[in-house]
């Protein structure tokens, strides 16, 4: 439609997607509210394509710049929002990604007094498909409660899950690791994620939750990591990570080659 140009035209809504602005079916929505336009020209068709390299893109105007694809592991500390800025005035992990050379966001959420594995990516399609329940991808978390469940408890959590934002939700699994004086650590993994999902399974049988931290997100792991670091994905971690949600690296224009010596960000 766009370009006479047709082995490098791909479709305007995976160029949207590559750019960070939204998944492939959210871009279609912005296509079809009219809101993207091509070398100045409004489209309103989906399944338009363009060519990349030589034709620009806008959305509500504003130019659409690309950038290579970038993935990244950052280990959050306790005490900051997962986002990019707060109108409170509140800490955001924005002051740890200032050494990014690229303009990533965020892949879903941890809770201002958890810690652990967050996604950090411009890739907008992949960031879809991890948060999806569609594909199930696990989050595994350590948590230390109040006192000591009984077994009980643990098996009607397993059973029986609880409500959370209207819906019945089921741990995948909780293993007991240590058993304390006052309190308990437990290995807990869920497959959606929901808001505070992991508190209020501990906190519906009487056992809030003291710390919590994520140590692994599908087949990525927060091994190697202090609190504050951010380190590249590694090709072959890059590699699982889009297996587990059904894409491909195939022809995908990704950046860096993982962690190497000094690859890691530091800011403490």
């Amino acid at each position: 439609m766009f370009s006479k140009s047709s082995t490098r035209r791909i479709r305007l809504n995976k160029f949207l997607a590559r750019a960070g602005v939204a998944s492939r079916r959210k871009a279609d929505d912005l296509i079809r509210a009219g809101r993207v336009s091509v070398d100045g020209r409004l489209v309103k068709e989906v399944g338009a394509k363009i060519d990349p390299q030589s034709q620009t893109v806008s959305v509500d105007g504003r130019l659409v710049k690309t950038e290579p694809l970038v993935y990244y592991l950052f280990y959050k500390p306790k005490g900051y929002l997962t986002a990019l800025s707060d109108p409170h005035g509140r800490p955001t992990i924005a002051v740890f990604l200032k050494k990014i050379p690229f303009r990533v966001f965020p892949v879903g959420r941890l809770d201002f007094d958890t810690e652990g594995l967050i996604v950090l990516t411009n890739d907008g399609e992949l960031a879809h498909r991890l948060l999806h329940p569609r594909y199930g991808l696990k989050r595994r978390y350590v948590a230390e409660v109040k006192g000591h469940p009984s077994e009980r408890d643990i098996f009607l959590l397993l059973r029986k899950g609880i409500l959370v934002e209207g819906r019945r939700v089921f741990p995948k699994e909780i293993k007991l690791l240590k058993r304390g004086a006052k309190t308990s650590s437990y290995e807990v993994v869920i497959s959606e994620g929901r808001k505070r999902e992991v508190r209020k399974l501990f906190a519906s049988i009487g056992h809030p939750v003291y710390h919590l931290r994520r140590v692994a997100f599908g087949p990525l792991s927060l091994q190697g990591l202090r609190p504050g670091e951010i380190r590249p994905l590694s090709k072959k971690e890059l590699r699982a990570l889009y297996t587990a949600v059904g894409l491909s690296l195939k022809d995908r224009e990704v950046n860096g080659d993982g962690p190497k010596k000094g690859a890691c960000f530091d800011f403490w």
